[in-house]
């Protein structure tokens, strides 16, 4: 099994290039996804978030906007909070990969890849990338994101410059989905039949 680790920073279509891998049947551990059901009603989280960031709980489980306000007073939080997320991530990401071990290719889509360390637990890395141009329009058009909370992400996450120079792969994003999911079937190919480092 190699493992494949994808990666990019935020709203650079990492997802879209995630679903693309999904759509050519390969398993995808979507840690976003995984951080979301562990922050959800009865997420095995609930409890140690709400004990270290007091009054972000709600019916709905983790109210991101709520945590996301406090991160904002508090930068400092970030640290506890990847603390309580992180070994949780881990876990599930054995569970992961014990389940599709007998997949040739496996997709470990992870947005902190460098930053969390995850390099450690794959084989390959692919970057996901555009003009920054691109990625700016993209993510300000998000809800509830602003050019201040763009900066602010963008300020706790490798340059893409940085993780372009560390990646085994990079997949440009900044044309259309025809030449994306052209890209995501030549890595494909490139990897399926080779063995793991």
């Amino acid at each position: 099994m190699i493992i494949l680790g994808l990666t990019g920073s935020i709203a650079m279509g990492k997802s879209t290039v995630s679903r693309l891998f999904a759509q050519m049947k390969r398993p995808v551990f979507d840690a976003d996804k995984v951080v979301h059901q562990l922050q959800a009603p009865n997420g095995r989280l609930l409890s140690a978030i709400g004990q270290a960031f007091p009054g972000v709980i709600d019916e709905k489980g983790v109210n991101r906007q709520k945590l996301g306000a406090q991160l904002l007073q508090k930068p400092e939080g970030f640290r506890r909070l990847e603390a309580i997320i992180h070994p949780a991530v881990v876990e599930e990401l054995h569970l992961f990969l014990r389940k599709n071990r007998s997949h040739p290719l496996v997709i470990v889509d992870i947005p902190l890849l460098f930053e969390a360390g995850f390099t450690r637990s794959v084989d390959y890395i692919a970057v996901v990338s555009a003009p920054y141009w691109i990625q700016k329009r993209r993510a300000v058009s998000r809800p509830n994101m602003t050019e201040s909370r763009f900066r602010g992400l963008l300020a706790r996450q490798w340059p893409d410059r940085k993780k372009r120079q560390q990646a085994d792969f990079i997949i440009e994003n900044g044309r259309n989905i025809i030449a994306l999911a052209a890209q995501v079937r030549q890595i494909t190919g490139c990897l399926v039949g080779q063995g793991s480092r």
